[in-house]
C-alpha cells in the first residue's frame, strides 16, 4: 500500500474536527458509477479523508460506495475515518423540504449522518427536481432565512449532520444569519484562490469563529491565476504551481477542497503541508490581479428576489 500523506485538522466552532484539504466530486460530465466510484478509492488511498460532495452533482451515490469499498478493503478501518460534506440544493431551501432532502442525501450516501451539510446558496427555488441545468430563472423565489436555518438546526440537533454550515454568503448575509441562529454556521464555503483573495470576507469569519472553506481553488470560469508571480514562486520552491496556488490558501487559515482524478496530481495536491511560502512570495501573491469566476448571474431575474449579481453579493464584489 502507497505511503499515505497526512492532512492537518483544524476544530470547528461546533467542537468536531476537519481535514484542511478535501476532494470536491462536482464534475461534468459525470463518469459512469463504477468509474466513478474507483476514482474516489483512489482518493481514499492516497490519503484523503474529506470529501466534498452535493444534492446537485448527482456524486453521493458513487461517494458512499466508494468508502463502504475502502472500508471493505482495510484501507480505512470505518466510516468514521472519513469526513463528509454534503450541500442543499436551492429548490429543496424551504423550511419543510430540508428533513427529507438531507435524509435523501444519505440513503444515496448509505450512511447515517452527514459531517457538514451547508446550504449551497442563500437562494430559493420553487420545489422539483434537482436539475442545475434545466431552471429557469423565474423559478427563483424569495429565501426565508430564518426558516431555512432554523430546519437545519433541527438536522443537527437530530444527529443527522454534525455540523451545518453555508456556502456562497457574503458577510452581509452571513452576520444577518449570526443574528438569528441558535447553532452559528460552522462553515461557510467559498470560491477563493489567488486571483480572487477574499481578505475582507477571511477577516469577518475569523472574527465570528466561522471556518472558510475554499471551493475553485485553482480559479474558475477563466478567471486567471496563473500568474507569472505563481509560475516563479513554484520554480524557486521546486513545486508545482498548484501547489503555490493551495499552500497559499492553506496559510490564510483556510481549508480547501480541491479536485483531479489523475492519481498523480491527487497526490501532489496533497503534499502542500511540509514547505512554507515566505514572507516575501504572500506580498507578491497580493499583487495578482483580481476576478471572480462565479458570480451567480444564473439567479438573476427582474421580477425576482435578486434582481441584479451585486444584490446576490451585497457589493462585496
Amino acid at each position: 500500500m502507497m505511503e499515505v500523506v497526512h492532512v492537518p485538522e483544524i476544530v470547528l466552532n461546533s467542537g468536531y474536527k476537519m481535514p484542511v484539504l478535501g476532494m470536491g466530486t462536482a464534475t461534468y460530465p459525470i463518469p459512469r458509477i463504477d468509474e466513478f466510484t474507483s476514482i474516489l478509492v483512489d482518493a481514499i488511498e492516497t490519503g484523503y479523508r474529506h470529501f466534498d460532495t452535493a444534492a446537485l452533482y448527482d456524486s453521493e451515490e458513487a461517494l458512499g460506495r466508494a468508502v463502504a469499498e475502502a472500508i471493505e478493503r482495510g484501507i480505512i478501518k470505518s466510516r468514521q475515518e472519513v469526513f463528509i460534506t454534503s450541500k442543499l440544493w436551492c429548490n429543496d431551501a424551504h423550511p419543510q423540504l430540508i428533513l427529507p432532502a438531507l435524509k435523501s442525501t444519505l440513503g444515496k450516501l448509505g450512511l447515517d449522518f452527514a459531517d457538514l451539510y451547508l446550504i449551497h446558496w442563500p437562494i430559493s427555488m420553487k420545489p422539483g427536481p434537482v436539475d442545475f441545468f434545466n431552471f429557469k430563472r423565474e423559478d427563483v423565489v424569495p429565501f426565508d432565512m430564518k426558516g431555512v436555518w432554523k430546519a437545519m438546526e433541527e438536522c443537527c440537533n437530530l444527529g443527522l449532520a454534525k455540523s451545518i454550515g453555508v456556502s456562497n454568503f457574503s458577510c452581509t448575509k452571513l452576520s444577518q444569519l449570526l443574528q438569528i441562529a441558535t447553532t452559528p454556521p460552522a462553515v461557510n464555503q467559498v470560491e477563493m484562490n489567488v486571483a480572487w483573495q477574499q481578505q475582507k470576507l477571511l477577516e469577518f469569519c475569523k472574527e465570528k469563529g466561522v471556518h472558510v472553506s475554499a471551493y475553485s481553488p485553482l480559479g474558475s470560469n477563466g478567471a486567471s491565476w496563473n500568474s507569472p508571480i505563481i509560475n516563479d514562486i513554484a520554480t524557486s520552491k521546486q513545486k508545482t504551481i498548484p501547489q503555490v496556488a493551495l499552500r497559499w490558501i492553506y496559510e490564510q487559515g483556510a481549508s480547501v477542497i480541491v479536485k483531479s482524478f489523475n492519481k498523480e496530481r491527487m497526490k501532489q495536491n496533497l503534499e502542500v503541508f511540509d514547505w512554507e511560502l515566505s514572507t516575501e512570495d504572500k506580498i507578491r501573491i497580493r499583487d495578482i490581479p483580481q476576478r471572480k469566476g462565479y458570480n451567480g448571474e444564473m439567479f438573476i431575474h427582474p421580477n425576482g428576489p435578486y434582481k441584479s449579481v451585486d444584490e446576490i453579493w451585497d457589493e462585496e464584489i
